[in-house]
């Protein structure tokens, strides 16, 4: 591993933390992506996680917070975009019709996205409101 990417590495490990300490789990290759979409059953949170302010100041504490809630979907995942490359493009594959966002979160049921937040509705927005955005959907849907 060249120094960049083991810096990077290093630099991203505690935002990884920070949503796997949450009860996330991590696909980090492209088969894993394929293996969870493919055996999906119910009601899944993804998480598109990024080093970029954003998530660290909204979107990693939104779907956290989000999940104090009775509903809520019944698996929790995550991707890391720019770090795990190839397992975050799959999982845009699944993404259908929807532009690469991160970070961003799905709410996906049967392997169908059924409620997507891009970057646009988390940057510039308060978690509460990234919160409330998720708790509509998961009443909606979980």
């Amino acid at each position: 591993m060249n120094p960049y990417d083991q810096y990077m590495k290093e630099i991203a490990q505690p935002m990884r933390n920070e949503l796997t300490e949450a009860g996330f789990s991590e696909l980090t290759t492209p088969e894993q992506v394929d293996e969870f979409v493919t055996s999906m059953k119910g009601t899944s949170l993804v998480v598109i996680n990024s080093v970029c302010g954003c998530a660290a100041g909204l979107a990693r504490p939104a779907a956290k917070l989000s999940l104090e809630q009775e509903k809520r979907p019944e698996k929790l995942v995550t991707v890391f975009a720019g770090q795990d490359r190839e397992a975050t493009s799959r999982m845009r594959d699944y993404f259908e019709g929807i532009q690469p966002s991160s970070p961003s979160m799905a709410l996906m049921k049967d392997g169908k996205v059924l409620h997507f937040i891009p970057r646009e509705e988390i940057e510039d927005f308060e978690v509460e409101e990234i919160v409330n955005n998720l708790i509509q959907s998961y009443n909606k849907y979980c």
